[in-house]
């Protein structure tokens, strides 16, 4: 059961945030950066809370019936709160400058050398994983690799100027500040509810967002009317139930290993696009998505497979 909810959940994830950038291409259309992130952050959160009650009351009555449900004690739900604020507080505010620095990148940069920069938390995390004692086989750094070929060959065209400027900067920032969040949901996530934990993460991150568009940004009904269904998309499916199977996945797994499948999500956007907006796919981004599939299968390979004894020699004896 932990093998497929480390597996197919951060997939799940990749493909929702894969195709979110059709509804993402179309919300810049009608809003700024902070309005787009502060938007989202406040609809997830409203979503996850009904998601969150509506969990909670079911499982206890199903406990009840059961006659296995057991009342926390004072103590232990004190703990249990003070840690899905502290967590929620840490990753909604890592997520939040994330987030921004990734819109602000890609206005400067364009889509395909921003989903390159962006996805480069896929080598961030193993190698911060060091300095946390997180143990990464070979097999898993071959594949970290693959997929680091597979993301170039998706999002980086021929001629493609690979020169930071000030764009690129805000991408590895926003890369940067992605595997912060990946590593702190990985904290965090143990011992907490996965739905209250990123409620309480789109919460902070709508409290930082939201003055940032105070500040910064041009908020209008009309823009909001405008891109409501792209919005509803982006805060229910990418935002709301996304992040918190990111949180579910990450919950006693290798978050090498997951952040790993949710770099599928550029294989998913490459293939929403070519779907959605009628993009064909070259036979360069085909080989992408073949490095992509070569690097997943790899990762999720046993260490024992790698593992080669040599058979001792029996003498028969007669």
């Amino acid at each position: 059961m932990n093998t497929v909810r480390h597996t197919a959940l951060p997939l799940v994830a990749s493909f929702i945030w894969g195709t979110a950038f059709v509804a993402q291409s179309l919300l810049g259309e009608h809003l700024d950066a902070y309005s787009v992130n502060f938007l989202r952050s406040i609809i997830a959160t409203v979503f996850l809370l009904c998601l969150f009650l509506v969990n909670d009351a079911w499982k206890k009555r199903r406990q009840l019936d059961a006659g296995t449900f057991v009342e926390p004690t004072p103590e232990e739900k004190a703990a249990v709160r003070k840690r899905t604020i502290l967590g929620g507080i840490c990753c909604g505010s890592a997520l939040a400058v994330a987030t921004v620095l990734q819109q602000a990148g890609i206005v400067l940069t364009g889509a395909g050398k921003s989903g390159f920069i962006t996805a480069l938390y896929v080598v961030m995390v193993p190698v911060f994983g060091i300095f946390l004692r997180k143990k990464v086989p070979l097999h898993v750094w071959v594949g970290v690799l693959l997929a680091l070929f597979g993301l170039y060959f998706l999002c980086i065209k021929p001629g493609t100027d690979l020169s930071f400027k000030r764009g690129d900067l805000l991408l590895i920032g926003c890369a940067l500040v992605f595997t912060i969040q990946i590593l702190l949901v990985d904290h965090w996530s143990i011992g907490v509810d996965e739905i209250k934990l990123s409620c309480m993460e789109f919460f902070v991150s709508a409290v930082w967002t939201g003055l940032a568009t105070l500040l910064f940004g041009d908020l209008h009904l009309r823009n909001i009317l405008a891109a409501i269904w792209p919005l509803l998309y982006l805060a229910i499916f990418s935002s709301g139930i996304a992040y918190t199977l990111q949180i579910a996945a990450q919950k006693g797994g290798n978050p090498t290993l997951v952040s790993l499948l949710m770099s599928m999500e550029a294989v998913f956007a490459t293939l929403s696009g070519a779907v959605l907006l009628h993009e064909r796919l070259s036979g360069r981004e085909y080989f992408g998505c073949l490095f992509m599939l070569a690097a997943i299968v790899l990762s999720q390979l046993p260490e024992s497979v790698f593992q080669f004894r040599k058979t001792p020699l029996v003498e028969e004896t007669e």
